[in-house]
């Protein structure tokens, strides 16, 4: 089953199949789903020894694993495959235990259904999933003898019950994140965020993954609530990890604060790159100031309120997320404005000053052991030129930025909007005061852009210039084609219409008048 959670519903193209998953025909921010490849690998493993917290999973755990042992011990082929699985199992255990299910984890979400095939070449595997690729004949051979695809197919009504009992906890978390962060509600064109269904799992293991532009998360139902805290966790990654690649010189001048982490017991990824560093630390904020322990406190003291964020950001930096305490205060300025955080992120970067950090920093007493992460630090990303140019334009560095936007038009460079280009050509031609290049630039991206956001500025900066060539009407045509666009956040909102209730000043009264 494939469940889509939109806040907002809309029509689409197919998005293109990602690893061990069906195509679907919407664009979603986030889609429940179960996986078979993956349901395969875990009923395996439970005929091998995994037996973490059954006595707190859903009784289709233990159900299901029955089924299989009986089938696994229906035959002599049956019971070798068995032997086969198990003893690859056994040679390839981990010494430490949180790792030896997230390996499986990792090869299972790079696999098609049945005949198993890789939907990646080798070399590109994670390399924890790397040395597992021998599994794949062995985990063939018995998911035939076994009849694992019988098993499968009995029990999809049950997984389709699993995905329906977490559709609305899963969306209502959506809606209220993208609401604190003022996103606009539809999806991302190109990037998707799966949460896959697996009740062969132990319930208090969540795991979740990022390939190329592809959020994956696998999370097992227990007999107990959902565990939403680390759903939320990983959408945030989903949301916020794009901007630190946009904002990547603001983030390199951060790079002397994340050398005092390496007093910290912080993973050594987060040591040895700034920007994970950074969205960690913005996403530990984030959830200091929405803690569910402190909501019943919103109508009491704010002092109150402020106090317990600031101390769950102080354990946070404790514990080596060294710029949750920045944004925490960021967050709460933040709050009181309609700026989007992909607008807000860039200013707040500016706005750190390193040598107060280094020194709020340098006076932490770091915890022997930080917090469990469940998401896998994705490996680093190639910046594109189109976010380069971008912080050259908020450098006030117009001809450089249009240096990098042209590049991306001349040389048809993939994975790069050519839209986005020309608009940040227009920008340029704006600083540079070439208002006729201007108009023509933000023409030309309405027409190219992929994304309604670029668009919708496009249109408003075109009725900018329209208002001031004291051409009104076509000006008002183009702040409500800004308004009517898809992803109508709360700064496209109050800048269209600023333009459409405040006319330009009697400048254009008395050129009519003339």
């Amino acid at each position: 089953m494939v469940s889509p959670i939109l806040a907002c519903a809309q029509e689409a193209p197919p998005a293109p199949a990602t690893p061990s998953s069906p195509t679907t025909g919407v664009v979603s921010k986030v889609s429940l789903e179960t996986n078979e490849a993956l349901f395969a690998v875990m009923a395996a493993l439970n005929q091998c020894g995994y037996d973490a917290e059954l006595n707190s999973s859903t009784p289709l755990r233990a159900t299901i694993r029955d089924e299989v042992q009986g089938m696994a011990q229906a035959s002599t082929e049956s019971i070798l495959a068995k032997d086969a699985v198990c003893n690859f199992v056994r040679a390839h255990k981990q010494t430490d235990p949180s790792k030896e299910l997230s390996q499986y984890i990792s090869l299972a979400l790079h696999l098609t259904p049945p005949p198993f095939s890789l939907t990646v070449k080798q070399t590109d595997l994670p390399p924890d999933a790397l040395d597992l690729v021998g599994l794949l004949p062995i985990l063939q051979n018995f998911h035939d003898a076994a009849g694992l695809h019988r098993v499968w197919q009995k029990h999809q009504n049950d997984y389709d019950g699993l995905i329906a009992r977490l559709h609305d906890p899963v969306a209502d978390m959506i809606f209220h994140t993208d609401l604190y962060l003022k996103l606009a509600f539809s999806g991302y064109a190109g990037r998707h965020f799966l949460v896959f269904v697996e009740p062969l799992g132990a319930p208090s293991q969540v795991n979740a993954r990022n390939y190329r532009d592809d959020y994956f998360l696998v999370i097992t139902p227990g007999n107990d609530a959902v565990r939403m805290e680390e759903i939320r966790h990983t959408y945030l990654h989903y949301v916020l990890d794009p901007l630190a690649l946009k904002s990547a010189m603001a983030v390199k001048r951060l790079d002397p604060l994340r050398e005092l982490a390496y007093r910290s017991a912080l993973d050594n990824s987060y040591k040895q790159d700034s920007a994970l560093l950074v969205i960690e630390s913005l996403i530990r904020a984030i959830e200091a100031r929405n803690q569910p322990r402190i909501q019943p406190m919103e109508s009491k003291d704010p002092k109150n309120i402020e106090s317990a964020r600031a101390a769950a950001a102080q354990t946070a930096m404790e514990q080596g997320f060294v710029l949750a305490g920045y944004f925490n205060e960021a967050l709460r300025e933040f709050e009181k404005d309609p700026v989007g955080i992909r607008d807000a992120f860039s200013d707040m970067l500016r706005a750190i000053e390193v040598p107060a950090e280094s020194k709020r920093i340098s006076a932490i007493t770091f915890s022997p052991t930080s917090a469990s992460e469940i998401f896998r630090a994705p490996r680093t990303r190639e910046v594109k030129l189109l976010d380069l140019a971008e912080e050259r334009l908020k450098a006030g560095d117009g001809p450089g930025a249009a240096k990098l936007a042209k590049r991306v038009i001349d040389e048809k460079i993939p994975d790069e909007d050519p839209g986005r280009a020309m608009f940040v050509m227009g920008r340029s031609a704006t600083l540079e005061r070439n208002i006729d290049g201007a108009q023509m630039m933000f023409e030309q991206a309405i027409e190219l852009a992929r994304e309604p956001r670029t668009v919708a500025w496009s249109h408003i900066h075109l009725a900018r210039i329209l208002d001031l060539r004291c051409n009104r009407d076509a000006a008002l045509a183009h702040y409500k084609a800004a308004l009517g666009t898809a992803q109508i956040t709360p700064d496209i909102k109050s800048a269209a219409e600023k333009g459409v209730a405040a006319a330009p000043a009697g400048r254009c009264e008395d050129k009519k008048d003339n």
